[in-house]
């Protein structure tokens, strides 16, 4: 009974977070720690910071896995499935809903739908440059960032991101020095090593084995489902890092048009919650089945499986993997490359498929202007470029 209490205390406290918490992941690792460690006590700061290191470490969206590590090591793996329902949920339901609304009234070409567009301009480019201020601050890491972005221009394919992220890997562990400090101890969290073995070669498994059966099988369903989960498996820096890869499977392909992938990841921005869930509102506008609700469960599912493994399965070696200095160069090598791979985005299909006009360009810098130098909200100017567009449309 105490495992179903704390189970259930776990949800209603990431549904709450989940309700509440806008600004993207580095604002929902403070939300985070606000409830979790002064509200809650349920961890104390030192945990908390080690489970901050090892998300940051790991592909995907990072305060996603820090919730579900919190979540396991107070309810185990329930909990840690709890907070991943409590945080997801709400904004990939309003997702879905936005999805339906514009599909079902056929808003497609709607102003304030390219208002949306030019509001993702802005917060893509505000998290280039703050990404690029904290993780290319050199020359070393700046020139494999600029690097980066030329390649991902030349090869716009999910498989060149792939390889820039591996090639940028293995230049941080040969070239990089590792900037680390020792192991901080975390309390004992209730996954065995043999769980987590396992954990780790299922995730193994299904990025090998999953591009295999789709080669083999005309399944809608496995395109999707390894679509998104090797997004979800090999993005390194979460959140809008995950745009580049997740347009490139979806959009060459013809699932959904620059201007459906556009449109939403605006409207992704106005809600709360994990930009990840971007994914549901996809499977949902996908031209082909399954679709609808369907498609958004599949496809949100699959994009989060790969979190949801990893943490399980890295937990309980944490300690021991973060001492190794190797790894941390690698690393930072690869954070480096991630600002590349997202300067590449903001170029195309960002401002290529969202500005174009003077009107569009004015919208689009005031907008980086709002969040940039004024630190406004970010849902409030997703509102107010939606307004312009709308404005603009009408004259």
């Amino acid at each position: 009974m105490a495992d179903l209490a704390h189970t259930l205390e776990v949800l209603v406290a990431a549904t709450r977070l989940g309700l509440t918490s806008f600004g993207g992941p580095v604002a929902h690792l403070g939300y985070f720690r606000d409830e979790y460690v002064h509200h809650r006590k349920w961890v104390d700061d030192e945990t908390y910071a080690d489970l901050v290191a090892l998300c940051q470490f790991l592909p995907g969206p990072a305060s996603s896995q820090v919730g579900i590590a919190i979540g396991i090591t107070r309810a185990g793996l329930p909990g840690g499935l709890a907070a991943w329902l409590g945080f997801t949920l709400p904004s990939a339901i309003a997702l879905v809903v936005f999805a339906y609304v514009v599909e079902q009234a056929g808003l497609a070409d709607a102003g304030w739908l390219h208002g949306l567009k030019l509001a993702a301009v802005a917060v893509v480019a505000t998290a280039v440059w703050g990404m690029a201020r904290t993780l290319a601050p050199d020359r070393a890491r700046g020139t494999m960032a600029i690097a980066a972005a030329i390649v991902a221009l030349a090869a716009p394919v999910a498989a060149a991101q792939v390889g820039i992220i591996v090639a940028a890997g293995l230049v941080g562990w040969w070239l990089l020095d590792a900037s680390g400090g020792p192991a901080v101890p975390h309390e004992r969290v209730r996954i065995s090593r043999r769980l987590g073995a396992w954990s780790l070669a299922i995730f193994l498994a299904l990025l090998i084995v999953l591009p295999l059966l789709r080669s083999l099988t005309t399944s809608s369903a496995l395109a999707v489902i390894d679509s998104f989960f090797r997004a979800g498996a090999l993005v390194f820096g979460g959140g809008h890092v995950v745009l580049p890869l997740l347009q490139a499977e979806v959009v060459p392909p013809g699932w959904v048009t620059d201007e459906q992938f556009l449109a939403g990841y605006g409207a992704a921005q106005a809600v709360p919650g994990p930009l990840f869930t971007f994914a549901a509102y996809l499977g949902a506008v996908m031209r082909r089945p399954p679709n609808g609700v369907a498609g958004a469960a599949l496809a949100l599912v699959a994009i989060f499986l790969p979190s949801f493994l990893l943490v399980v399965g890295v937990l309980p070696f944490w300690d021991d993997v973060r001492r190794r200095a190797g790894f941390q160069a690698a690393l930072r090598g690869i954070n480096a490359a991630v600002v590349g791979i997202l300067l590449a985005a903001l170029y195309h299909p960002v401002w290529t498929s969202a500005v174009l006009s003077r009107a569009d360009v004015a919208i689009a810098l005031a907008a980086f202007a709002l969040l940039m130098f004024w630190k406004t909200p970010p849902w409030l100017v997703v509102v107010l470029c939606a307004l312009a567009g709308q404005v603009v449309a009408a004259t």
